[in-house]
């Protein structure tokens, strides 16, 4: 053999080794963005390719990098955490108040978080960032609430709970948003954990009918 083909041999060999450890390279980022956004990602990959969903991602956390995010302060914690127990409390008697209330506070705390909340869509995609993993219910949430007047007891409760998940997270009261700037944890009042309770029960009541509404607003 000649050193003419031991050199193209070995070129070959090279170029296939770079192939396969690009691939297997490229393989784990998508795992790694899977991981990390989701659904939001597989959505991106489905509508403009895995490339550029993969160019559309770093974009979005430069320009989240740049919104200098932060944390709540104590009394702002305490604020939203009244707010929202309100909120949820009215949600028996008046559930499209209550998630209207509900969808305002989100938005309000993301304003107060840093986020640039007047461009919805612009919101919507900065939100990824952080809490992509939230972000299908939240879509489903805002649709309900453009149709509150004729959604049905269940949904604008589903909405609800779909606020509240995502109100949690920008408050800092689940340690999980990854990248997400550090913030102090927050445990939920008296107040709100008993909602929580009757919210899980009066969607067992939705389904078993009217009937039951009653007895909770009766406290029971």
């Amino acid at each position: 053999m000649s050193a003419g083909t031991v050199i193209a041999v070995v070129l070959a060999c090279v170029l296939v080794a770079a192939l396969v450890a690009g691939a297997g390279t490229l393989a784990v980022r998508r795992v790694a963005l899977r991981r990390r956004f989701g659904a939001e990602y597989d959505r991106l990959a489905r509508e403009v390719g895995p490339r550029r969903a993969r160019a559309e991602i770093a974009e979005r956390q430069r320009r989240v990098a740049g919104l200098g995010l932060k944390p709540l302060t104590t009394d702002q914690l305490a604020r939203y955490d009244s707010l929202w127990n309100a909120a949820q409390a009215r949600f028996i008697d008046g559930p499209a108040e209550s998630a209207r209330t509900a969808a305002a506070l989100v938005t309000g705390v993301a304003s107060d978080r840093g986020y640039q909340v007047a461009d919805a869509a612009q919101f919507m995609t900065d939100l990824s960032v952080h809490h992509a993993r939230r972000l299908d219910g939240y879509r489903q949430a805002r649709r309900t609430i453009e149709r509150a007047s004729v959604a049905s007891t269940e949904e604008l409760r589903q909405a609800l709970l779909a606020y509240r998940a995502l109100f949690r997270e920008l408050l800092g009261m689940r340690a999980g948003a990854r990248g997400a700037p550090a913030g102090r944890t927050h445990q939920l009042s008296r107040p709100a954990r008993t909602w929580r309770r009757r919210l899980r029960g009066l969607g067992r009541n939705v389904r078993r009918g009217p009937d039951r509404l009653p007895a909770l607003r009766a406290g029971r």
